[in-house]
């Protein structure tokens, strides 16, 4: 009989229907089946030897909840007549029953976002101790399936780095080095899409991930570990990796598995419905070369492919920007978005302004850093731009590689225009009660929020910088004292003698660090209700009896009506909670 071999992962959820992924062992036909009646099947498809679906579950009642099994038929070519031998939940699960929640009826019920970024690879759970601190997402599922009656998510927004291709474990590197010579390049770094799949097993196999995955909604997009450190922070970078011979098949087998592992999931039935590649790829008996020179085109050309989506939640918009794929390097025009691109995000922020509440900006890279930061990488933009000659650039393009200076304020045009976007959502009658741009990547979290300079206009909305990571992963102790540098007023008068040599025009906006930094590893939840907002910030802790528990230690009120029957007000810690710096 056929057997799942990974998942399942329950990706889109709506008021009725519901998809979920998995990969089999051999071709079948995947059916979905729930305790109300609703239910899905489909035929498998494969990609370099790997059979997976996408199952669309249809038929469920909005704001309820019901469990689900995955059963498997092994004779591929029958009809989906709803037979089948049952492979999830997984015999003697020692968690509870997997779970379809569709969204409620009405928009004033919560909802709750929870969000992060950089999980490296769990650690084994017989390993006697965790280089990294235990992992958030395992601490969440461990503490929902006891029963803790903490609120479960109703969507799981993962910002980036969800596998690191440049960093694997001492148990992957075992497996390439079964495959190949590990002293040749890329050395332990995965190769092409086969050693992807090794980094998805190790990552959504970890048995609790795996049951959180398969009952809370998820979200993704890529950051570079996903691909490679520094993925696309130049032209100099990228001509520098496409010299070398495993390039190709490295970004190949990322985007590829990228496709099949996490977008995918990303998208609505029908928006799966009208999607070409992937109907063809369900026609075909072996996908391998469709989904190949799909990959082939989007590296060649950033209009081949849209990673962004774009979902909305009832009366919350998610749009989720792809910030590493679509970047015009030109250093005579450098952007993070191309011009397509930037019109599709223009368009799907402010189509249908005043539908929404609450319009939420995912960017892997956060656009709000700390002031010196901030000055920094645009001060090493304008030197590599040649703004004080040519030795000035070349030094600046090393430093450039060296520093990872390649975040939204490394593209100050990009910049700006965010910023003006940001503002214009924010702005007029139909503005939503809160704008919040989510962001990961730099392994510690805080909370910024920006004011706008001169007359204005300036937005309604409360606009937030939201930056959690990591959900599994570390930061020196230098570069932890280099970020809290970064918010000091000493930082910010060294920025400014950066922005001054640089010739830099002063940003639209200035900002002030209303929450953080912390460090550790952590998750931020966003309730949103109606217009009510609140955030909390739940950071993973080692109890002395050897067990590990969330900690809430943050907790604030975005605006002033009420969520769950609690009043708003200016943010800040609650009763139970570590009181935080702020700056």
């Amino acid at each position: 009989m056929a057997g799942l071999r990974l998942g399942p992962l329950l990706r889109y959820v709506d008021a009725d229907s519901a998809t979920v992924w998995v990969e089999t062992d051999r071709p079948c036909v995947v059916h979905v089946r729930c305790d109300d009646g609703a239910a899905g099947a489909q035929h498998t498809w494969q990609v370099a030897g790997h059979h997976y679906a996408l199952v669309p579950v249809t038929g469920l009642t909005p704001g309820t909840e019901t469990p689900y099994q995955v059963l498997l038929d092994d004779e591929p070519g029958a009809p989906p007549s709803g037979s089948g031998e049952k492979v999830w939940p997984l015999p003697d699960s020692r968690f509870p029953a997997s779970t379809i929640r569709t969204l409620p009826a009405s928009a004033h019920e919560p909802l709750h976002f929870a969000f992060g970024s950089c999980r490296w690879s769990a650690t084994p759970s017989n390993a006697a101790h965790d280089p990294v601190g235990p992992d958030a997402l395992d601490t969440l599922a461990a503490t929902l399936a006891a029963g803790s009656g903490r609120q479960r998510p109703d969507v799981l927004l993962l910002l980036g780095d969800q596998v690191y291709a440049d960093q694997t474990s001492e148990a992957t590197a075992q497996v390439l080095a079964g495959r190949r010579d590990l002293t040749e390049p890329p050395w332990k770094q995965v190769a092409d899409y086969e050693e992807y799949t090794y980094l998805y097993y190790e990552s959504w196999l970890d048995p609790e991930v795996r049951w959180l995955l398969s009952t809370v909604p998820s979200c993704m997009i890529f950051d570079d570990h996903d691909v490679i450190d520094d993925w696309n922070t130049s032209a100099s970078w990228l001509a520098r990796m496409r010299a070398t011979p495993w390039w190709r098949e490295r970004i190949l087998g990322g985007l590829m598995s990228y496709w099949v592992h996490q977008h995918l999931g990303n998208l609505s039935p029908a928006e799966l419905a009208a999607d070409e590649l992937y109907a063809q790829v369900q026609s075909v008996p072996d996908a391998t070369e469709l989904v190949r020179e799909f990959a082939a085109g989007a590296d060649a050309d950033a209009a081949h492919a849209r990673w962004s989506y774009r979902r909305d939640f009832g009366r919350v918009r998610l749009v989720m920007i792809d910030t590493r794929a679509t970047r015009v390097l030109d250093e005579s025009n450098r952007a993070m978005l191309d011009k397509t691109e930037g019109e599709w995000l223009r368009q799907a922020v402010l189509d249908g302004r005043g539908s929404y509440d609450h319009l939420l900006l995912g960017s892997s890279l956060p656009w709000l850093l700390p002031h010196l930061i901030h000055a920094g990488e645009g001060w090493n933009a304008a030197l590599c731009a040649g703004e004080r000659g040519p030795r000035w650039a070349r030094r600046s393009e090393r430093l450039r590689q060296r520093a990872d200076l390649e975040h939204w304020s490394a593209f100050p045009g990009s910049f700006t225009a965010l910023t003006e976007l940001i503002a214009e959502a924010g702005s007029g009658a139909h503005a939503p009660a809160t704008v919040c741009v989510l962001s990961g990547d730099v392994h510690h979290a805080y909370v910024a929020e920006p004011h706008w300079r001169g007359a204005g206009p300036h937005p309604a909305s409360r606009v937030l910088q939201l930056t959690c990571s990591p959900v599994h992963n570390s930061i020196p102790g230098s570069l932890q004292a280099g970020f809290r540098f970064g918010w000091s007023r000493s930082g910010r008068w060294l920025g400014k003698l950066l922005a001054r040599h640089g010739r830099l025009p002063r940003p639209a906006v200035k900002w002030r660090r209303t929450g953080g930094p912390w460090f550790g590893n952590q998750l931020m939840t966003l309730t949103l209700a109606g217009r009510a907002a609140r955030l909390a910030l739940d950071q993973t802790r080692r109890e002395k009896q050897g067990g590990v528990r969330l900690v809430t230690v943050w907790r604030a009120a975005l605006t002033d009506a009420r969520v769950g029957g609690e009043s708003g007000g200016a943010g800040g810690p609650e009763a139970g909670t570590e009181r935080p710096k702020s700056g």
